[in-house]
């Protein structure tokens, strides 16, 4: 089959194309003739080395974790899926892929396709939306009345949660560019601030959660919009040692994100908040339900470009600027 491989790790190295063998399948898995492929900022930093201490890859190995297709084939053990139904999912760690043109993926990580999506929209959802709502419903428990600041509004994740959060009940903050203003509160934003412009410490304040998605800077000022008891939930860093132990991660790496996370953890501590990061995991379950909120219209799908198979490394060029509104997507079928 054709895919994209990373050869070598490195800010440098683009992806390969190449032809290699088909995935093998486990008795528990899918095989998911993929349709398209969500990209994600993710993608390029694990080409670029940046989370190979949490994610040791070996190379070469193809890149991807979001898909959208048809399944070809069920393996022994699995009940849930038959072949030629239309799925989506964001593959577990360790067996992405969804640069190609087959990925086998674990039942329990796949869900039904909304059926008032395309492909294309469906694959836009997995990693962003898991995201979303294993920060704010799994972490946070966001009910309706909670003040939540969610950065990067017109970003794949913000975009989401916006939704998302106004969903549950909750009055949302996010920044953006002075052209996105508009767009964000359309999302359903209550309080949007031009980055560029204000500082959103001095204008936000008794927020009772941020999800952060940006640098150490803007993490340091997120602790103060939130009240006492308010949590400060970061999806860019820096690991703490609750994330080593979920994972059962060696000792070096719990040593590691004691180290890498002290400066924020004494800080939250200082102000009476609880500061966490998340690294999302697939959960078939969850995307169900994602699905579902989708299928009723509370969630859309929000994609800015659709880039051609042959020009993966150009899509994941334009998520590395930062300019995207909302998702960017790679379409094979």
């Amino acid at each position: 089959m054709k895919a994209f491989i990373v050869e070598r790790y490195g800010k440098n190295h683009s992806l390969k194309a190449a032809e290699i063998p088909d995935p093998e399948m486990g008795e528990d898995e899918v095989l998911i003739e993929v349709h398209a492929a969500g990209v994600n900022l993710l993608d390029s930093k694990i080409r670029n080395g940046e989370f190979k201490l949490i994610l040791p890859y070996r190379t070469p190995f193809v890149l991807g974790h979001d898909v959208a297709g048809v399944v070809t084939r069920v393996g022994r053990r699995v009940t849930r899926f038959k072949v030629g139904d239309e799925v989506y999912s964001r593959p577990d760690d360790f067996r992405i892929g969804t640069f190609a043109e087959y990925v086998a993926v674990k039942a329990d990580s796949v869900a039904m396709k909304p059926r008032n999506l395309t492909m294309e929209e469906a694959a836009s959802i997995p990693l962003v939306g898991l995201t979303a709502w294993q920060a704010l419903v799994e972490m946070a428990q966001l009910k309706k009345g909670h003040k939540v600041f969610i950065q990067a509004g017109s970003g794949g994740v913000g975009t989401f949660a916006i939704q998302l959060a106004k969903h549950l009940g909750a009055t949302v903050a996010t920044t953006t560019g002075p052209a996105n203003v508009a767009w964000v509160q359309g999302l359903g934003a209550d309080t949007v601030i031009d980055y560029r412009k204000d500082d959103f410490e001095k204008v936000l304040h008794d927020y009772d959660l941020v999800l952060n998605s940006q640098d150490g800077k803007t993490l340091a000022k997120s602790l103060e919009v939130l009240k006492p008891g308010g949590r400060l939930i970061s999806i860019s860093g820096p690991p703490d040692p609750a994330f080593a132990e979920s994972i059962r991660g060696p000792w070096f790496l719990k040593l590691a994100t004691r180290i890498l996370s002290y400066g924020v953890r004494k800080k939250a501590q200082s102000r009476n908040v609880k500061y966490s990061f998340l690294f999302m995991r697939a959960q078939g379950s969850q995307l169900g339900q994602i699905t579902s909120l989708i299928e009723s219209g509370a969630i859309r799908p929000v994609v800015d470009k659709v880039f051609p198979f042959a020009s993966t490394n150009k899509a994941l060029t334009y998520v590395e600027s930062g300019r995207a509104k909302g998702k960017v997507v790679i379409k094979l079928r």
